[in-house]
């Protein structure tokens, strides 16, 4: 009896000593660097108006828990979603295939979709198609964010028609090029294309800005799936909605990849109001 308990206690610590050492693919982190739950993240969203989603667009842990997230948000709340993958000018053609008026086939030729839509944000789309929730295309057409960096800024928008101009934040837009992300960016560029290629960054965080808050409604919550520098450092869309909307309750989320994620490098603490450290030895979509 005594040589029973022996060995049944005695496999029951290797077993937890192998549980203990078992690697995890990602921690949720709070901007303090503490380690926090899912289900904590889960409640803030609960009784948050606006979410901004930083993902990695090729991490697969970010889109695996937008789409959790989404799943569990719609339990509770009058979800309204939207992405920076899907441009202002495609929203019509993205409305057709959420109505069921063209497959995926039609979508795919109509709207330009990214390389990794069907891996990566189509399972986020059919999700509202099957329940039956708005999902908006809030990023300015890239034709027009490449024409404010290689053609004089914003400026070079100012000829373009009232149907154009409808598809990007009103003008003129506020800037401040001495946001420390927006300097981090031209830092990162050595100077290249000087302080236009920082507003052809701030016309799509004020685009975005601009389709979140004309599509959401008091009492609904606004996901919104976006490039984790888009909303670092509660900086680039957030800092333009907070310039329109103050008394919203916004929450943010990012994805930083680490070497060893059981501790928060000091450089990813505050990014968001959670963090999800992803082991950087993770596959990737492409």
């Amino acid at each position: 009896m005594q040589l029973k308990f022996t060995l049944t206690m005695s496999l029951s610590f290797f077993v937890l000593m192998a549980f203990g050492q078992k690697q995890t693919p990602y921690i949720i982190y709070n901007k303090k660097g503490k380690k926090v739950s899912y289900k904590k993240l889960l409640k803030k969203g609960n009784n948050s108006d606006i979410i901004l989603f930083g993902e990695y667009h090729n991490n697969p842990i970010s889109h695996w828990l937008q789409l959790e997230l989404t799943k569990d948000l719609h339990e509770n709340n009058d979800l309204v979603l939207g992405a920076e993958m899907i441009e202002a000018d495609n929203q019509e053609a993205l409305n057709q295939y959420l109505n069921g008026e063209i497959d995926q086939k039609g979508l795919d030729t109509m709207a330009r979709l990214w390389n990794n839509y069907e891996t990566d944000y189509a399972p986020l789309v059919d999700f509202a198609k099957a329940n039956e929730l708005p999902f908006i295309g809030t990023n300015i057409p890239r034709r027009y964010a490449s024409m404010v960096f290689r053609k004089g800024g914003f400026t070079a928008l100012d000829d373009l028609s009232d149907l154009e101009k409808s598809w990007i934040a009103p003008l003129p837009i506020k800037f401040d090029a001495e946001l420390p992300q927006y300097k981090k960016m031209l830092d990162m560029m050595g100077g290249h294309g000087g302080v236009d290629i920082v507003k052809a960054q701030a016309i799509k965080d004020a685009t975005m800005a601009h389709f979140i808050l004309e599509n959401y409604e008091e009492g609904n919550t606004f996901l919104h799936y976006n490039g984790a520098f888009h909303s670092d450092f509660y900086e680039g869309i957030l800092w333009y909605l907070q310039q329109q909307q103050a008394n919203l309750n916004y929450m943010t989320i990012t994805t930083v990849s680490q070497k060893d994620v059981s501790k928060l490098d000091k450089e990813n603490i505050g990014r968001a109001d959670f963090i999800i450290c992803v082991d950087e030895d993770m596959t990737t979509t492409y």
